[in-house]
C-alpha cells in the first residue's frame, strides 16, 4: 500500500483538517479539547494554516489514499534555534497498523532535509503510548516535559543526511 502526499487545500479540505487535529486530541489525551484552544470550528487553527501553509506548502500536507484523505502532516521550521517542528502526524484509525505510517516519517525527513535543519522535535502526550512506540522506533529522543506545558513531552531526532 501506497500513499500520496498533497499539499493541503484550505479551500476543499478545511474541514477534513479540524476534523483530523480534533481526533489527534482525543488519542492524545483522551478528551475533545481542540475547540477550547481553536474556537467555534476551529477558526482560529484554520486561519494559523492560511498562515503556515502559505509559508511552508510542502510542510502542510494530506496523505490520499486512491480518492480517500486518510492522513495529515504538519510541519514547519522555528528559528533560534533553527529546527525543524512537526505539529502533527495523523493517520485515520482505519489506517493506523496498516504499514504506511513509515511514509509519513519519511516524507517529514525529506522536507526537513530540503530545509537544512540539523534537527527536528515534536510534542506528545506521554499517554499516547502507540505515537510513542512509532517515535523510539523512527529515532526520537524524549526530551522530557516541554518547557511551558505540563502534559506534554518534547521529541528530539536529527535529521538524516540520507533517508529517513
Amino acid at each position: 500500500m501506497s500513499l500520496a502526499l498533497e499539499p493541503i487545500d484550505l479551500a476543499a479540505h478545511a474541514s477534513v483538517c479540524v476534523a483530523f487535529r480534533r481526533d489527534s486530541f482525543i488519542c492524545s489525551f483522551g478528551v475533545d479539547r481542540f475547540l477550547d484552544e481553536a474556537g467555534p470550528d476551529g477558526v482560529h487553527y484554520v486561519e494559523r494554516l492560511h498562515l503556515r501553509t502559505a509559508k511552508f506548502p510542502d510542510g502542510y500536507v494530506h496523505a490520499w489514499h486512491g480518492d480517500e484523505i486518510v492522513g495529515q502532516i504538519e510541519m514547519q521550521i522555528l528559528e533560534t534555534p533553527r529546527r525543524g517542528y512537526v505539529n502533527l502526524f495523523y493517520l485515520v484509525q482505519h489506517m493506523r497498523g496498516a504499514g504506511v505510517s513509515g511514509e509519513l516519517h519519511e516524507y517529514a525527513m525529506s522536507f526537513m532535509r530540503r530545509q537544512g535543519v540539523q534537527f527536528v522535535q515534536l510534542s506528545v502526550s506521554p499517554t499516547n503510548m502507540r505515537a510513542l512506540a512509532f517515535y523510539r522506533k523512527h529515532g526520537w529522543r524524549d526530551l522530557g516535559l516541554r518547557p511551558g506545558r505540563d502534559n506534554v513531552h518534547l521529541m528530539q531526532r536529527d535529521v538524516p543526511a540520507h533517508g529517513a
